[in-house]
């Protein structure tokens, strides 16, 4: 069965409910959803078990950190490095605002947000030294045009 086969009306709900706040509770969602708390907690949890919930993370806010710096960085990574390990890789860096596989030659694209250029600089050879990744080429942004 994939993970996402047979959701209903109730879980798509929870999901959404979960991805604008992790941290909310059973019992708040089962306000919004009409369910009870134990009864939101057996539906997560199942979603768990299938997979489609495959953890909880804390998303920083970039600018409340004062995060003003942003950069690109292309990743290039050693033959047959799976996109699971780039992702478990990119996990760990709270810098890294967005992450995609891509075609062409890079096999990642990476957005990133820092202090400054020496935390830029300090992030990108953190990323470089990851045990799949082979070399990065990176691209800083001087201004946003759109977005």
């Amino acid at each position: 069965m994939s993970p996402t086969a047979a959701l209903d009306a109730t879980d798509r709900r929870l999901l959404e409910l979960l991805g604008r706040d992790g941290r909310a509770s059973y019992a708040e969602i089962g306000l919004l959803v009409n369910l009870s708390a134990t009864a939101v907690k057996r539906r997560i949890d199942r979603l768990r078990e299938r997979g489609v919930v495959r953890g909880f993370t804390v998303v920083l806010d970039p600018a409340a950190l004062d995060w003003h710096t942003e950069a690109f960085v292309e990743v290039f990574c050693r033959e047959r490095t799976p996109p699971e390990e780039i992702l478990s890789s990119l996990r760990q860096f709270p810098e890294v605002v967005a992450a995609w596989t891509v075609t062409g030659d890079p096999d990642a694209l990476v957005h990133l947000r820092a202090a400054d250029m020496r935390h830029l600089e300090a992030v990108i050879e953190r990323i470089r030294r990851e045990p799949g990744v082979q070399r990065s080429r990176s691209t800083v942004v001087l201004s946003r045009l759109i977005g």
